[in-house]
């Protein structure tokens, strides 16, 4: 009889830690050309204003609700220190320089930074970072430096977490989308809106969105069929790895098709690392050949014996928590109370301020219509000119754009204003001060100034978008077509305007 060969997740763990290390790189360098304009001193919302004002109402409690280093220092230069603090650790990660220790700055930097972002840094993709990064943490390897030929085999608890990670972030997309009872997602119809309604679409969106509508309704069936059936297969005995490996494959598709026709910035990306944990040694031998791996798994020393102990413990823990928030997200969704009882919503709640152990949902109601909010400025406040912003929607002849995997995060946020303006009128206002000011952190978030110097004067026009068929475009060269809505402000001043000065 021939002797089973053991199943090892060493070359696995080597290539998932290097390719978040891959992940944070771009999040952090992705932040740092951006932190300034969003929440520095002179941002839209500043995070002295807003850690201030949170801890005049809490105190010292302030400090455990938002547990971040930007206490020591809200200022520009420590934001961008954090930023880029950020980049070189990640290099050290890639590198598997003492990847314990790296895993965990990056961690707690990125944590610090979401809470300073405020608005500007609570996407799920965000949250999804931190709960990976958490558990990256407990599956490094205890050395100053990881070397495939080294490196003993990963805790086989952590492990299996990093897999329930996989199983949630995509059951949960695909669960959340049924439970909604979402009537475009109920019929197999949402896919005919989405190209068009995502927040940054991209130039292949708009062919896409051409395509027949049957094609829309057997490409949702079809997501349905990866995010709420095949993540069961993750979890199949060890002798069936060639049924994981086509599960991988499935959702590795999914998320490459994802990123082809939109910008999520680093979300497809780190999806699809979380997935390449799932790939045992075997699998990954001839993709990656390198390394010369010893006849036997070394030994674990004291220290390292203690630590993967730890490590199992803690991410039991982290197991338990994580199916409260799978539970707790399938309720809210039902707009139902946690099945679980009250002492889970304490547990998770008392969690909460870390960010890490979170629910998920992408897209589980169906935007059907896209609003868009336009900036007009103006010298004289008789002829406007339209502000144009990198990324977003704008001017209708303009290409749509590749911009992952860099997170334009004033881009998106606008997506999420137009949907609601009344909820975002605080930071919108300061967005517009801040035009009027002439301050160059925020103009540097959009695209050029159409004026000469600073404007003066300065509204928001709200917009129906659409994109345009196939002859519409061939008559025209135009991307979209659009109707106005009205204004959602009247005429704003700059307060450096003589009228304003007297």
């Amino acid at each position: 009889m021939k002797e089973a060969v053991p199943v090892s997740f060493v070359r696995s763990r080597w290539l998932f830690l290097r390719l978040l290390g891959a992940v944070y790189l771009i999040a952090f360098a992705s932040l740092a050309v951006q932190i300034t304009g969003l929440v520095g001193e002179q941002g839209i919302l500043p995070a002295r204003e807003f850690l201030g004002g949170v801890h005049e109402v809490y105190g010292s409690g302030a400090y455990r609700l938002l547990p971040t280093l930007v206490w020591l220092s809200p200022s520009d230069g420590f934001l961008l220190m954090l930023c880029w603090s950020g980049v070189v650790t990640s290099l050290l990660l890639i590198a598997g320089v003492v990847p314990i220790a790296s895993s965990a700055l990056l961690w707690l930097l990125y944590l610090s930074l979401t809470i300073a972002g405020q608005e500007f840094l609570r996407f799920q993709w965000d949250a999804l970072l931190l709960e990976t990064g958490l558990l990256a943490i407990l599956y490094a390897p205890l050395s100053l430096r990881s070397r495939l030929a080294v490196d003993p085999e990963p805790p086989s608890m952590v492990r299996w977490v990093i897999w329930g990670l996989a199983f949630k972030l995509t059951f949960l997309s695909g669960i959340t989308k049924i439970l909604s009872s979402d009537p475009a997602w109920a019929a197999w119809t949402a896919l005919s809106f989405h190209y068009e309604t995502q927040p940054i679409p991209a130039w292949t969106s708009w062919f896409v969105h051409q395509l027949p509508i049957s094609i829309h309704y057997w490409s949702a069936a079809a997501m349905f069929v990866i995010e709420v059936g095949v993540p069961w297969l993750i979890f199949v005995p060890a002798r069936f790895r060639h049924v994981r490996l086509v599960a991988c494959a499935l959702m590795i598709c999914l998320q490459a098709g994802i990123a082809a026709t939109g910008n999520y910035g680093f979300f497809n990306l780190l999806t699809i690392v979380i997935y390449v944990a799932l790939l045992d040694d075997r699998t990954l031998e001839r993709p990656l050949p390198w390394g010369t791996e010893p006849a036997e798994p070394p030994a674990d020393g004291p220290a390292a014996s203690a630590w993967r102990t730890t490590a199992n413990v803690i991410a039991l823990g982290v197991a338990v928590l994580s199916v409260l928030t799978l539970l707790r997200e399938m309720d809210a969704t039902r707009g139902r109370r946690m099945i679980a009882g009250e002492w889970a919503e304490r547990t998770l709640d008392w969690i909460a301020p870390f960010n890490s152990v979170n629910g998920y949902g992408l897209f589980r109601v169906m935007t059907t219509e896209r609003p868009e909010i336009v900036i007009e400025v103006s010298e004289n406040g008789q002829t406007w000119k339209e502000y144009e912003f990198r990324w977003k929607a704008g001017d209708v002849k303009r290409r749509p754009r590749f911009v992952e995997p860099h997170m334009p995060r004033l881009d998106w946020q606008m997506w999420f204003a137009a949907l609601d303006p009344g909820s975002a009128q605080n930071w919108l206002s300061r967005l517009l001060t801040r035009l009027l000011d002439g301050n160059a952190a925020v103009m540097s978030l959009l695209g050029p100034n159409p004026l000469a110097r600073p404007p003066r004067y300065a509204r928001l026009v709200y917009y129906r978008y659409h994109f345009t068929s196939s002859a519409e475009r061939a008559k025209t060269g135009a991307w979209w077509k659009r109707e106005s809505l009205g204004y959602l402000t009247g005429t704003i001043e700059s307060r450096s305007s003589p009228a304003n000065q007297e």
